[in-house]
């Protein structure tokens, strides 16, 4: 068996020149004769490695002293409802704009905690676009602004970062967080599921604006309390170690890269490849999702007739391109082209595409 060309959308394929320093250091790690997953994360090793990804994180996105970086267990989802406990009371409103699967998510786990106010959706459209910005019906006092940035399901993402003035923004980096320069001083938060574009899963990382922390006036238990974690550098409770040491190395990979601005570069070619060959194939595949909208880091797109999914998937896999299954929602298929994603990858499957077409249509 060799390795394939992982196109799963999360968990997400993980450099390779990564996973051989996870090998080479399961067993003994940094000298302290136990594996990473061993050692206490009290101890000075794990400690020092934490701090290091960490710099290395703040470095790659240009975050300032005025954010928390935290590294948390749980998932995006739980973000999804520990940010609006700690960001807002009962009786404040939190705006949320929909562009897919994952801004419903959130909206759902808001909803219980807060006043809740959709300000736009794409919903009925079938979440083929971003909501017209004229469209959009902002609450006058909400205490945030919250936004997926890239919806790894409908493959819709925005280009820019959306202006809603002094409203704090919170978006779910989950599926784009690395994977173009962004300007962490537009937001109130960022937050990311680890297992897409930053390592295996079981971490998520959030960058908060510290001045947000530990207003929110509710009696939370303290597990949940944000501001915890921050004053305790994420060792609040026991971290998710290994995840958070495999993190430190992609992001390690991530700068020997070129960082953010060479990844941009790469995702833009990547995602240029791609949907060239779906438009150009003559109408044998077809993405759905307006073209200023198109996502760089997951591509959905359908073959003439359902029928010929199974064959695609089974030929595709025999090619060594794996995980192209589309979501149960929208059925089809889904490549996600992560950071991790080299550009050979996409080449193996345009070509694949373009043969497969020749002999099934």
């Amino acid at each position: 068996m060799s390795r394939a060309y992982n196109f799963s959308a999360g968990p997400a394929a993980l450099p390779e020149a990564v996973l051989r320093q996870v090998q080479a250091e399961l067993l003994e790690w940094q000298g302290e004769r136990a594996s990473v997953m061993e050692v206490s994360h009290r101890g000075q090793a794990f400690i020092d490695c934490a701090a290091e990804t960490e710099r290395d994180l703040r470095e790659l996105m240009g975050i300032s002293d005025d954010y928390s970086v935290l590294f948390l267990q749980g998932g995006a989802t739980t973000l999804a409802a520990l940010l609006p406990m700690n960001l807002a009371g009962p009786e404040q409103t939190g705006d949320y704009l929909l562009t897919g699967h994952w801004g419903e998510k959130a909206l759902e786990n808001a909803k219980p905690l807060l006043k809740t106010r959709v300000v736009a959706s794409d919903k009925d459209g079938g979440y083929k676009r971003i909501p017209a910005r004229s469209t959009w019906q902002l609450s006058e006092d909400a205490a945030f602004f919250h936004y997926t940035p890239n919806e790894t399901i409908h493959g819709v993402e925005f280009h820019d970062i959306p202006d809603v003035g002094a409203t704090p923004l919170v978006a779910d980096f989950s599926s784009s967080i690395l994977s173009r320069r962004v300007d962490v001083s537009r937001f109130g938060v960022i937050y990311a599921g680890a297992q897409k574009n930053l390592g295996p899963s079981g971490l998520t990382i959030a960058i908060v604006r510290k001045d947000l922390l530990g207003k929110h006036g509710r009696n939370l238990p303290p597990i949940f309390e944000l501001q915890n974690q921050s004053k305790n550098d994420s060792m609040f409770n026991t971290p998710a170690t290994f995840s958070w040491y495999v993190v430190g190395l992609v992001l390690k990979w991530l700068k020997a890269q070129g960082g953010a601005a060479a990844m941009e570069t790469q995702n833009r070619r990547k995602s240029e490849l791609l949907y060239s060959a779906i438009d150009g194939s003559g109408g044998y595949y077809r993405n759905d999702v307006e073209p200023s909208a198109r996502s760089w880091m997951n591509v959905p797109f359908f073959l003439p007739n359902a029928e010929l999914d199974k064959p695609f998937l089974k030929e595709a896999e025999a090619a060594g391109l794996l995980g192209l299954k589309g979501h149960r929602a929208l059925g089809g298929m889904r490549a996600s082209i992560y950071n991790a994603m080299p550009v050979s990858g996409v080449e193996s499957l345009v070509g694949f595409m373009g043969d497969f077409a020749k002999r099934h249509g």
